[in-house]
C-alpha cells in the first residue's frame, strides 16, 4: 500500500521487528528445544542466529528496493511473473491463520500463569483477542510500533537481569563447547526454533509504513534480528544453568534467581511480558496479511470488496475478513484439540518455501555482489526443510492447489481483456 502516512522510524522499526520475533516464543521456545535436543539446543540456536543474518539482509535489501504491501509475493512476481508471485502470496494468506492461532495458543500459556481458564471460557477469551487486534489495527500500525519498542526494552531488560543473576548465582560462564548430542535432534530443535524468526518477511509488507524505507528499513531489520538471536541464546543458557520443574520454566527460574529480592512474582512478570509479546506478534502478522489481501484485491486476485480503505487509509474490510478467518481456525483447533508443536512445524514449512522463493527472486533483482549472501540464505532454507522433513507436506499441498488455479485465473483475465479490446476495435 503506497498511500500511508509514513511514521515509523529506524528504532521503532527495530522494536517492531524484535517484538515480532520475540513474541510468543521468547519464554517458551528455548524450553521446547531443550526438551527435544537437550544441551544441543544451544548449538541449534547459535546455528539459527548465524544463518538468519544473510536471510534478513536480503529481505531488507529487497524491501528497501521494492517497498510494496505484497512483500515476498511482489518480489517473486517481479522476478518470475504473476503466477509465481501470486502463488507465494496465497500460501502466505493460507498459513497466517494457522500461525496466528498457534501464537494465540502460546500466548495463553502465559495467561494460565495468572488466571486459570478452561473450556468454553478459554475459547471466548481467545476470541476476544481478535477484537483487540481490530482496535489496534483500525488506525494503522504506527501506534503499535511505539508500544512494541517499549515492550522490546522491557523483555530485553528482564532477560539481561536473569542472565546476570544466573552467572553470579551458579558462578559459571557460558560454555561454547558443543555438547554430545544427536545431530538429527539438533536439526529437529532448529526446525521448531525457526518459529522464533518468522517475522523477517512480515516487515517487508510494512515497508511503506516507514518514514524512509531505503534508509531505515535495513538497519531496523538487522538490529532487531541480531538482538533477538542473542536473547534466545541467553534464555536457553539460563534454562540449562538454572533447572526448574515448573511447567513454564522461565517462571520458576525468575522466582529462583530473583525471588529473594522481589518475592515470587515470576508468574506476574513473565506472564505479562509473554502475553504482551504474543499479542505483538499476532498484531504484526495481522497488519501484514491485511495489506496483502488489500493488494491482491486491487490486482484482481481477490474480490474488489476488500480494496476499500477507511479514513485512516487502513483496509478495514480486509482486516475484518482476516480476523474472521482467524476466529474460525481458533474454534476448529479448540474442537479438534490440535497440538501446538504440529501447528508450528506446518507453519514453518510454508515459510521455508516463501523464504526460498524470495532468495531465488533476489538473484534476479539485486546486484550481483549479493550473490554469496543469497546462496547462504538458500542453503539455510534447504537445511531447514530437511530438518522439518514430512512436515513440509502442507506447503507442498498448498502450492499444488494454488498454482494451477492462479494460472487459470490469470489466463481468464487476459482472455477477457483481449475480448473487450477486440469488441472495442470492432465498434470503432
Amino acid at each position: 500500500m503506497n498511500h500511508h502516512c509514513k511514521k515509523i522510524g529506524r528504532w521503532q522499526g527495530a522494536g517492531l521487528m524484535a517484538t515480532t520475533l520475540l513474541g510468543t516464543g521468547v519464554f517458551i521456545l528455548p524450553q521446547m528445544t531443550l526438551t527435544i535436543a537437550g544441551q544441543g539446543a544451544i548449538f541449534a540456536w547459535f546455528m539459527l542466529t548465524i544463518a538468519i543474518i544473510p536471510l534478513t539482509l536480503i529481505f531488507a535489501k529487497l524491501s528497501a528496493k521494492l517497498p510494496h504491501s505484497a512483500g515476498p509475493a511482489f518480489f517473486v512476481e517481479q522476478a518470475f511473473g504473476p503466477v509465481a508471485g501470486r502463488t507465494i502470496g496465497l500460501i502466505f494468506l493460507f498459513v497466517v491463520p494457522l500461525g496466528a492461532t498457534a501464537a494465540i495458543l502460546m500466548t495463553f500459556q502465559f495467561v494460565g500463569t495468572l488466571i486459570e481458564l478452561a473450556g468454553f471460557i478459554l475459547l471466548l477469551t481467545e476470541l476476544s483477542v481478535l477484537v483487540l487486534l481490530f482496535i489496534l489495527n483500525y488506525r494503522g500500525i504506527q501506534v503499535s510500533a511505539k508500544l512494541q519498542f517499549i515492550l522490546t526494552l522491557a523483555i530485553v531488560s528482564v532477560v539481561v537481569i536473569l542472565f546476570g543473576a544466573s552467572q553470579l548465582q551458579t558462578n559459571t560462564h557460558l560454555n561454547t563447547t558443543l555438547p554430545h548430542t544427536d545431530f538429527n535432534l539438533v536439526m529437529s530443535a532448529a526446525g521448531i526454533a525457526f518459529w522464533s524468526f518468522l517475522g523477517v518477511e512480515a516487515m517487508s509488507h510494512l515497508a511503506n509504513d516507514f518514514d524512509n524505507p531505503k534508509k531505515d528499513l535495513i538497519p531496523a531489520m538487522m538490529i532487531g534480528t541480531i538482538l533477538v538471536g542473542l536473547i534466545y541464546l541467553a534464555c536457553t543458557h539460563i534454562m540449562i544453568e538454572v533447572p526448574t520443574n515448573t511447567d513454564l520454566a522461565m517462571v520458576g527460574i525468575f522466582n529462583k534467581l530473583l525471588g529473594e529480592f522481589i518475592g515470587n512474582s515470576g508468574a506476574q512478570v513473565i506472564g505479562i511480558l509473554g502475553i504482551a509479546g504474543g499479542l505483538a506478534t499476532v498484531n504484526v502478522y495481522t497488519a501484514s496479511v491485511t495489506r496483502l489481501v488489500w493488494s491482491f484485491s486491487n490486482d484482481g486476485v481477490l474480490p474488489s470488496y476488500f480494496s476499500k480503505l477507511n479514513t485512516y487509509q487502513v483496509p478495514a474490510r480486509s482486516l475484518s475478513g482476516v480476523l474472521l478467518i482467524m476466529g474460525v481456525v481458533l474454534i476448529t483447533v479448540f474442537v479438534t484439540d490440535q497440538n501446538i508443536e504440529e501447528l508450528i512445524s506446518l507453519v514453518n514449512g510454508v515459510f521455508v518455501v516463501i523464504y526460498l522463493a524470495s532468495m531465488f527472486a533476489a538473484f534476479k533483482i539485486l546486484n550481483k555482489k549479493y550473490v554469496p549472501v543469497i546462496i547462504l540464505g538458500c542453503l539455510f532454507c534447504v537445511i531447514l526443510a530437511w530438518g522439518l522433513g514430512w512436515q513440509m507436506i502442507y506447503a507442498i499441498i498448498l502450492i499444488t492447489l494454488t498454482a494451477p488455479f492462479l494460472w487459470w485465473q490469470l489466463n481468464k483475465q487476459v482472455s477477457v481483456k483481449h475480448n473487450i479490446g477486440s469488441n472495442h476495435e470492432a465498434t470503432i
